[in-house]
């Protein structure tokens, strides 16, 4: 999906639930569309969105961040450094896609097919509990990390 249309889909999703997209919404929204695959964490979105504009407050960013997370636009996932990253939530995903995350350069992959539908079919029959949703971060040592070794 173009930045426009995502950034039309946002404005109509804040709208709905009684907030406005106000420039400093934007620009953030804007940080997160251009920086889609950095999983960034809230002050290097900051910091990024200060570029376009000073006057911004990182308050600001990190009440939008909570904002959009709560309206379910953009998850909010730690991984082994214990910073909070944001990820924004893809077109039409039924769940939050799967990482790869390399323990030796940190290098963090994207899975976007949901690997988890017999699972969460064994959840819900076995332990009669209604999955919403679900996370999965796989551990391990990336391709280029391997070849280094080898």
């Amino acid at each position: 999906m173009n930045a426009i249309l995502a950034l039309q889909k946002t404005k109509k999703q804040l709208h709905d639930s009684g907030f406005k997209l106000t420039p400093q919404r934007e620009a953030t929204v804007l940080v997160l569309l251009e920086n889609e695959k950095d999983h960034l964490s809230a002050e290097e979105i900051y910091f990024l969105v200060k570029k376009k504009s000073p006057e911004i407050g990182l308050a600001t960013v990190y009440r939008t961040l909570e904002i959009l997370t709560e309206l379910h636009i953009v998850n909010k996932i730690s991984f082994d450094d214990g910073l909070a990253r944001y990820d924004l939530r893809k077109e039409g995903a039924e769940h939050f896609h799967h990482h790869l995350l390399c323990l030796e350069c940190g290098n963090i992959e994207e899975i976007e097919e949901d690997l988890l539908g017999d699972v969460e079919r064994v959840v819900e029959s076995r332990y009669h509990f209604l999955v919403k949703d679900h996370r999965l971060t796989f551990h391990g040592i990336c391709q280029n990390c391997q070849e280094k070794k080898a």
